[in-house]
């Protein structure tokens, strides 16, 4: 950005947090309703910036014996304002009472913002540099391209969790070919807690770029979409996507495509659930990507069961045989395709040491992982049963709540994979009643 904006300096991630607090409080604090939900809701999402910075100084300072305290207890901090909000998510349903509190600012101002704010944080992407476990996709991919072997690349996704290569194979081809076959520059990582610096090719570092910026201009324009579609409301839908892109959380891991991307999908999973086809094609393609989305499926056949299942579980499956199908094609052998779908399905025993696990089960038992992954499976399988009639609000923020359940007994990246739930839960926060919202009316 210097060299675009004179002697232009990336704000600290620190001073962002404080700057963009007094922000959220003066666009979107109700001065004249103190104690309504909203304002709580602000709150929380305030809460989470310290912690966020707490495990970023952990994670810069491995090594510390002080950095590794302050890091357990930003994850605890972490964990508790999560606890708080995967509460408000399941309540939700019960507040049927939802006044109109819009911005404190026209739409005008808001839509400015927010492509002042995307230009800044899409920039630095541009100028900065991915994670390590963001990079593993794209180097994948182009083993994948090569015909080379997946067994390495899978063992160095234990402690990251499954995911589909081929995600990133698209960007990949297209970025070697701007950047010459021969691509035979490379850039240095950062490391990622005690692991060291890794050298890699430019084009993976571009591919993982192009990504990150795809993704989130997706969820972006997702929540103006779901504003403007579903909720009747365009600055409802900007309001969402200005206070995502403000929030310390996005400006500090903007490019992790492995937090982005899922969410983006999800984000139009609910932009799309008028249409179950392709509402279906984009859940089986969150899960074909990350998994984890596997544990919406209850959720949303309920949401389709009087109208529409037949097509979503059409979509869901027909996007999973078309990852498959793909997976099939690029792999060079048998070996090889199988090694790959143990890699998309997760099929491995639970890391139960804690050399397998990173982020917040580095400092915990791993033993205790199994209880709460089965009152999360058993929470998962309630929804399919209560509430009988869900509605679009209903799907929302019980969706926001599968997702964020997954940090709890898996910690994806530490338990830091906000963008999987965040978007969603901005969207419960903002929306309007959606009571007549259900499959049989509005499903074509």
């Amino acid at each position: 950005m210097s060299e675009l904006l004179f002697q232009y300096q990336r704000v600290h991630a620190t001073t962002w947090a404080y700057l963009a607090s007094l922000l959220v409080i003066a666009l979107y604090f109700k001065f004249n309703r103190v104690w309504s939900m909203r304002n709580w809701d602000l709150l929380g999402l305030i809460l989470l910036a310290p912690p966020l910075l707490m495990v970023q100084y952990g994670i810069e300072h491995a090594g510390r014996e002080a950095a590794s305290g302050i890091e357990y207890a930003g994850y605890i901090w972490l964990f508790a304002v999560s606890g708080v909000f995967m509460l408000r998510l399941l309540l939700d349903a019960f507040m049927v009472r939802r006044p109109l509190l819009e911005p404190n600012l026209a739409v005008g101002g808001l839509t400015f913002l927010g492509i002042s704010l995307f230009v800044f944080l899409m920039a630095n992407v541009i100028t900065g540099t991915p994670d390590q476990a963001d990079v593993v996709g794209s180097q994948q991919a182009g083993h994948l391209r090569e015909m080379t072997s997946m067994r390495k690349d899978i063992g160095t996704l234990k402690t990251h969790g499954p995911g589909f290569p081929l995600i990133f194979l698209l960007p990949h081809i297209s970025t070697q070919s701007l950047l010459g076959e021969e691509g035979q520059e490379q850039t240095i990582l950062p490391s990622t807690q005690s692991s060291p610096a890794e050298v890699v090719q430019v084009r993976d570092v571009v591919t993982v770029r192009v990504m990150a910026i795809l993704s989130q201009l997706a969820i972006v324009l997702g929540l103006v979409f779901v504003g403007l579609r579903h909720f009747d409301n365009m600055k409802t839908g900007i309001a969402a996507a200005t206070l995502y892109l403000l929030l310390p959380y996005t400006a500090m891991w903007t490019g992790h495509v492995t937090h982005a991307l899922p969410g983006a999908l999800l984000v139009w999973a609910i932009v799309l659930y008028r249409r179950p086809l392709l509402a279906g094609a984009m859940i089986g393609l969150a899960f074909g990507t990350i998994y984890y989305p596997i544990f919406l499926l209850p959720l949303w056949i309920s949401f389709y069961w009087q109208r529409g299942r037949l097509k979503f579980l059409i979509g869901a499956v027909a996007m999973l045989a078309i990852l498959i199908l793909s997976l099939a094609i690029m792999s060079s052998d048998v070996s090889m395709f199988l090694d790959g779908l143990r890699q998309m399905f997760n099929l491995r025993m639970p890391a139960l040491e804690p050399d397998q696990l990173s982020g917040a089960w580095q400092f915990w038992k791993p033993v205790y992982r199994l209880p709460i992954f089965l009152a999360y499976v058993g929470l998962c399988l309630s929804m399919a049963l209560w509430p009988a009639q869900k509605n679009l609000g209903v799907l929302i923020s019980y969706s926001a709540a599968v997702m964020l359940g997954t940090q709890f007994w898996h910690a994806h990246s530490g338990g830091l994979a906000l963008a999987w739930y965040l978007p969603l839960l901005l969207l419960t926060i903002f929306r309007p009643n959606l009571e007549d919202r259900v499959a049989p009316a509005v499903v074509r």
